[in-house]
């Protein structure tokens, strides 16, 4: 329970459908910065941790917290922190929901013997046998699944997803007629550990950052450029060069610490046809491949037909029908079959 309208939510329904319900508070890493005191995890801070306690009190279960501030800190924002100096660009909610929200998540609860683990992710499951699809949820527009290709069966089995068959709006109605007191909370939509609302100035104090020289893709030099971990794929905010733009970042070069820019949104080297993915996770084991399915390259992105094969240096190779903008080393590429989530990876940067 992190306090918010959606995992409020899930704990009533399970208490109305006559689970025995207790919520667990996680307590993240946070930040300290040079001077100050700790700064404030968003997704854990003594607000939210309030919120969910008087939700608790109000359905009359017990809350627990459990910190898991060191595991955050090494699986989530050291990762986070090594994938942008190494050139790319990763999800941190991706480690987070394996490492943490799951894995560890999923051993507490067994400590505390109870038969499952509930969220307020907007994702759905549906049984097949004597195995669990990962699906969709009603709600496309909150759906949360891209975040959840690396779940296996094992986790799957001690997973419910109470709001798999519910809008955000019927959510929060809910919340109000129960008498939650959350139902109108604000969603946090930045990182959770960063106290900025952009992420480049928590990466200028934790890396070492070298400016280089900005250049078109002919090679003509027209700016200086920060530090290559703060641009990404695709980026226009951010790449200002005297006043004369917009450019968008087509390439980072770090072997001469050179940022390529182009100056038109949909310029040809802003796509690419191919990807190659590493750490790959199949929800339901390996299918037979090659395999036709549809892939999301970022979070929100619309799904794409794809052919998925083995690559031969390891991994997948993933060939779009169609030219994808913006496909970006560090990302997750998701794998999807109608609602059924495959399984998925992480763009690597051996882009074809």
């Amino acid at each position: 329970m992190s306090g918010g309208v959606d995992s409020s939510v899930a704990a009533y329904l399970l208490q109305k459908q006559g689970y025995e319900v207790l919520g667990i508070f996680m307590h993240f890493w946070a930040e300290t910065l040079s001077g100050e005191s700790e700064v404030t995890n968003k997704c854990c801070s003594v607000a939210s941790f309030n919120d969910a306690r008087r939700v608790a009190q109000h359905l009359g279960f017990p809350i627990y917290t459990v910190n898991f501030d060191l595991p955050f800190k090494k699986l989530v924002v050291d990762e986070f922190i090594a994938g942008y100096g190494a050139g790319e660009t990763p999800n941190p909610c991706v480690n987070c929901n394996k490492y943490i929200k799951f894995d560890l998540l999923i051993e507490k609860a067994n400590g505390l013997r109870a038969d499952f683990i509930a969220t307020g992710h907007y994702a759905g499951m549906k049984r097949q046998g004597d195995s669990i699809k990962l699906t969709r949820p009603k709600d496309k527009a909150k759906d949360q699944t891209y975040f959840l290709y690396n779940l296996n069966q094992d986790n799957l089995k001690k997973i419910l997803f109470p709001l798999s068959d519910l809008t955000k709006t019927q959510v929060r109605e809910i919340a109000g007629k129960a008498g939650l007191g959350v139902a109108e909370k604000p969603e946090s939509q930045e990182i959770c550990f960063i106290p900025e609302r952009t992420h480049n100035e928590f990466l200028k104090r934790h890396l070492k950052l070298i400016p280089g020289e900005i250049k078109t893709m002919d090679g003509r030099v027209i700016g200086k450029h920060q530090g290559l971990p703060l641009y990404t794929i695709g980026q226009r905010k951010g790449v200002e060069i005297g006043g004369i733009g917009p450019f968008y970042v087509a390439k980072c070069d770090f072997e001469t610490n050179t940022l390529f820019v182009v100056s038109e949104k949909e310029d040809k080297a802003l796509f690419r046809k191919d990807l190659v993915a590493r750490e790959v996770n199949w929800i339901n084991g390996e299918p037979k491949l090659p395999l036709r399915a549809q892939a999301v390259i970022r979070y929100r992105h619309p799904a794409v037909t794809c052919d998925i094969k083995k690559n031969p240096s390891g991994g997948l190779s993933v060939k779009f029908t169609k030219p994808q903008r913006a496909v970006t080393a560090g990302q997750s590429v998701v794998f999807y079959k109608g609602n059924e989530v495959l399984g998925g990876g992480i763009i690597d940067k051996q882009l074809k």
